[in-house]
């Protein structure tokens, strides 16, 4: 059997184990959303009894962390039925996704057509388009002017991505999306709906407990939960040994298990986020539930074998900003400066014991997607 062929094979093995779990469950999905509106919703009328009351505005933050933590898993939840994969019924997933968003802020059918262009184009460097954290190559950031260099350094920088970034995302570009095409019709109707839903209800809470409430509880809630959301799908897809290749040698499964992270999250993180750390099953399976993921995860080593984050290994991805067609990898930005004829690269090391990868290997022709075996404590390291 030929290379090409053995690749073809393998990506039929791994789909086969990933379509036991493509399948709804109604009760698990209906429980889902009663274990996390319920208390989202509970949480935020205590905010607002602490600041009506006057407990101290302290109190009202502290509450805004779990808080924010159930609107990620609320998002989630929407999120899945964009991919309609949370019920079985579609237009159950469409209606339970638009009223969402009255809560998350995203109009659903906006969201879910830049982020089905997200999935088909992940790791790409030819179709770098809606649903990505734009990510440049040395070469095109080298070509850049001072200006151009200067912008994208400050894009990228992580006070801007997590503080900057989810104002921009909930106030701005949710609402006004100019750079979506007016030939997007149905896009554009989502947009204008939740505009609309959401003016109405802002103006009855407003009348009800008082701007000043509204705006003192809604806030840290959205901008704690915007920060963790961005920062989630930034580790999930840039870190040191990423997939980024040009079209023709892209691979839709190799960008799912090489180019998304098991981000290895403690087990209450998983639950507030939604199990989204197994971030390569999901965009190997896109139609799995966030509620079988770890079902899925769990059932072979098969489906084990993608790059491996920690919380404290993860922090390294914030110095990660371009990458290099020539090493195949995530860098940092040139010590030197941006106009020097000479690139001297901030080096970045790689996780110890996790994974080894042949990245001069990753252009030649035929490929064969890697396999990784699984030592004590989940730890991938390549086979052969």
């Amino acid at each position: 059997m030929n290379a090409d062929a053995e690749s073809q094979t393998s990506v039929a093995n791994l789909r086969q184990l990933c379509a036991r779990f493509a399948k709804p469950q109604l009760g698990r999905a209906v429980w889902q959303l009663i274990n996390t509106l319920v208390p989202f919703a509970a949480m935020w009328v205590l905010m607002a009894w602490s600041v009506i009351g006057h407990w101290g505005y302290g109190w009202t933050l502290l509450m805004a962390l779990p808080t924010a933590g159930l609107y990620v898993r609320t998002f989630i939840i929407q999120h899945d039925c964009g991919h309609g994969s949370f019920f079985a019924s579609s237009r159950a997933n469409d209606m339970v996704g638009r009223c969402l968003g009255l809560v998350t802020l995203f109009p659903y059918g906006y969201w879910k057509k830049t982020h089905a262009i997200h999935h088909g184009t992940s790791g790409n460097l030819d179709r770098r388009e809606m649903g990505d954290i734009e990510t440049l190559t040395v070469a095109e950031y080298r070509a850049r002017s001072w200006l151009g260099r200067l912008s994208y350094r400050l894009y990228r920088s992580i006070p801007v991505l997590l503080g900057v970034g989810p104002v921009y995302q909930f106030v701005i570009k949710h609402r006004f999306p100019f750079d979506l095409p007016f030939t997007w019709k149905r896009e554009w109707a989502s947009v204008l709906f939740n505009n609309l839903a959401l003016a109405v209800t802002i103006l009855a809470m407003g009348f009800a407990i008082g701007w000043h409430t509204v705006f003192m509880v809604h806030l840290p809630i959205v901008l704690f939960a915007g920060a963790a959301g961005v920062w989630l799908f930034y580790v999930q897809h840039t870190f040191e040994d990423a997939y980024w290749t040009r079209k023709g040698e892209w691979d839709s499964h190799e960008a799912a298990i090489a180019g998304s992270s098991y981000y290895d999250l403690p087990g209450i993180v998983h639950w507030f986020t939604g199990n989204i750390g197994y971030h390569h099953i999901h965009h190997l399976a896109s139609r799995i539930p966030n509620y079988r993921l770890r079902e899925a995860f769990e059932s072979s080593p098969l489906l084990q074998a993608a790059p491996r984050l920690t919380m404290w290994s993860s922090l390294k991805c914030a110095r990660m900003k371009l990458w290099d067609e020539e090493l195949q990898r995530m860098v940092g930005f040139p010590k030197s400066s941006p106009s020097a004829p000479a690139l001297d690269l901030v080096p970045l090391s790689r996780w110890r014991g996790e994974r080894t990868r042949l990245a001069s290997h990753r252009l030649a022709r035929p490929r064969t997607p890697k396999r990784y075996a699984f030592g004590p404590g989940g730890r991938g390291t390549p086979s052969h």
